[in-house]
């Protein structure tokens, strides 16, 4: 059998089309009064929303992609590592970022759509319906934003160039606490000139936007990760672990305007 090749820019229609749908079905179950959630081994919350949007972008890709891999939040999958023969192209998905969000009616929350390839994201959506915006990126085609009712924009991070006038969205002061690295944040916290924890993946959309310079925490999965790194690359910033190793897999994520990147590393590093 022939192999099929697809561009980026195939993928990113198909993921775009997918977020379509998962809104649809997202904000039916958004704020209903007969939502059913229950609680995973893992003690976080899951709903019939997020089983439903992802058992629906598995049966897209199976039908547009089915040579594909897919990791998902709700249904597993195989994390990636290098050596193992596996197909080189997984979707990883997380149906809804922010499921305590969902639940308790507020509106930072949204399906997180990723494409990555030999273990690299190279396509990523992310769909906040109750925030009214959607963002997307593919690798070489730059990084945008779209509200509802108005016209598609392309983003861009900051210019910021020093700690002092910069800010943090630190997201999660427990993530911090747990991971032992909570004197790293105080500290780095003392060294920037604005803190707030707006929290999922609306922080990291605000760094693409150029409206944050900074966005760092712990405790996360690659579902949570995999489809922002391309929109902040392509706006212009940079993406690795807390501890500076790119990709999604490192159970930690700090985002910057890239500027500030290797400044933010050291004044973690010095704290600890």
């Amino acid at each position: 059998m022939t192999e099929t090749h697809h561009s980026p820019a195939d993928d990113l229609s198909l993921a775009l089309a997918m977020a379509a749908d998962a809104d649809l079905i997202s904000l039916d179950r958004y704020r209903s009064l007969d939502l059913v959630v229950t609680t995973k081994p893992d003690l976080t919350p899951v709903t019939d929303a997020d089983r439903a949007v992802e058992r629906m972008l598995r049966e897209r890709i199976e039908a547009s992609r089915p040579g594909d891999r897919v990791l998902g939040e709700e249904f597993g999958g195989e994390t990636y590592s290098e050596g193992t023969g596996h197909p080189h192209r997984q979707w990883i998905l997380d149906p809804i970022d922010g499921t305590a969000n969902f639940l308790r009616g507020i509106p930072i929350w949204g399906t997180l759509i990723a494409l990555a390839v030999d273990g690299v994201p190279v396509v990523g959506v992310v769909s906040a319906p109750a925030l009214g915006s959607r963002w997307w990126a593919a690798a070489g085609h730059g990084a945008w934003v779209r509200p509802t009712g108005h016209d598609a924009r392309r983003l861009h991070v900051s210019g910021v160039d020093t700690l002092a006038e910069a800010s943090l969205s630190y997201n999660s002061i427990r993530g911090w606490d747990e991971a032992g690295r909570l004197d790293s944040l105080v500290a780095l916290t003392r060294r920037v000139g604005r803190t707030r924890a707006i929290g999922d993946m609306w922080s990291y959309m605000l760094l693409a936007e150029g409206a944050l310079d900074i966005v760092a925490e712990y405790d996360l999965k690659p579902w949570d990760l995999a489809a922002l790194i391309p929109i902040i690359e392509e706006a212009g910033g940079r993406f690795t672990s807390a501890e500076g190793n790119p990709g999604p897999w490192g159970g930690s994520a700090l985002a910057t305007n890239n500027v500030l990147h290797d400044a933010v590393i050291s004044a973690l590093a010095d704290a600890a």
